[in-house]
């Protein structure tokens, strides 16, 4: 699975602006949260399809597109939190004052 082209107007303004390394890990974050939240559909369209008691025509189709709605909207939240541990944003360093 790999993710679909990024349209870089889409990206939040500090990563639009970040060095590209920075933006490489955001796109990196954002597969892995992607193909975290599918493997998690996938594990509640399974579940359902016990409860229900059996499968529909359409029951394969319901994770992808519970993925897809998820990530849509803005996912999780992952993304932006594994890029800023994977590479932080540089802040400028306050001038250390002389003792």
């Amino acid at each position: 699975m790999s993710l679909p082209p990024i349209d870089s107007a889409l990206l939040p303004a500090d990563i639009r602006q970040a060095p590209q390394a920075r933006k490489d890990a955001y796109t990196a974050a954002l597969g892995f949260e992607q193909m975290l939240v599918q493997q998690l559909t996938e594990s509640l369209a399974s579940s359902a399809r016990s409860a229900m008691g059996g499968d529909s025509p359409y029951a394969n189709l319901m994770p992808q597109a519970m993925a897809d709605g998820v990530m849509d909207a803005g996912g999780l939240g992952l993304a932006r939190q594994l890029t800023d541990a994977m590479a932080p944003a540089q802040t400028p360093r306050a001038p250390e004052a002389a003792a």
